[in-house]
């Protein structure tokens, strides 16, 4: 695989190339173990520095993708190799591409039951060479969880896509990885019900302006709390800058 792992304020981020998407994907598939693929935000990578549980996710993590603008000028200012920002869906739908061409197989997991549902029929009808071997809803009794991943486990999916209604969100495939089977695994809260047509995926205009964050903010004005952790971010990208090697 053509990656470059690079290391931002000591937090790993990954460099995939347009082009080795595909072989990259393949490998993966064959590596014989759960493989996650996670997409990190200016945020996440906050908490991945005080947060010892999420910071192991990220360096076990197959591949820890960027979404934040930010990030990427981070690494030009601290003069180290910059990834390639990707857009949580369209990555995805890349990687649906390559399973669907290679008639794979598909787990879906999270959301409501009808917009699973949904979700569903949705991805069936513009990937036919998936298989979708199962799937269940989100916000489900902890009691059923151990069925759950029994029920991944039979079915091997190649790809598992987790949604909103897991518990521990992102964190629940690093939580259960030596129970699940060789996959490659993905956690987004929106996929789910954007892929029912529930919810609508931010614009490419607006991603490449880097303006992902505003539509959260529109839910909840108190979110713009979150521009002091941004100057948090950015102090402490200086000091990596005057003070360390």
């Amino acid at each position: 695989m053509a990656i470059t792992r690079i290391h931002l304020l000591t937090i790993p981020l990954d460099i995939l190339p347009d082009e080795d998407i595909e072989q990259t994907i393949m490998q993966l598939l064959d590596s014989g173990k759960p493989q996650q693929i996670i997409f990190i935000t200016l945020w996440d990578l906050l908490k991945a520095r005080r947060d010892t549980e999420f910071r192991a996710m990220l360096e076990n993590a197959a591949l820890c993708l960027p979404l934040s603008k930010s990030l990427l000028s981070a690494a030009r200012f601290l003069n180290l190799p910059v990834p390639i920002r990707r857009d949580s869906f369209d990555m995805i739908i890349r990687i649906l591409n390559t399973i669907d061409s290679h008639f794979k197989s598909l787990y879906l997991l999270g959301g409501r039951a009808q917009n699973l549902l949904d979700a569903e029929r949705n991805v069936h009808i513009t990937f036919p060479g998936i298989s979708i071997v199962g799937r269940f809803n989100g916000f489900y009794r902890k009691s059923m969880e151990a069925n759950i991943i029994t029920s991944i486990v039979k079915a091997h999916p190649a790809l598992l896509i987790a949604g909103n209604g897991v518990p521990g969100g992102v964190r629940w495939i690093h939580r259960n990885r030596t129970k699940l089977p060789a996959t490659i695994c993905i956690y987004d809260n929106d996929i789910i019900d954007i892929f029912a047509k529930r919810k609508k995926r931010i614009s490419d205009a607006a991603f490449r302006k880097g303006h992902e964050f505003l539509p959260q903010l529109l839910r909840n004005p108190f979110k713009i709390f979150y521009g002091f952790r941004a100057l948090l971010f950015w102090l402490i990208v200086v000091f990596y800058r005057l003070f360390r090697k």
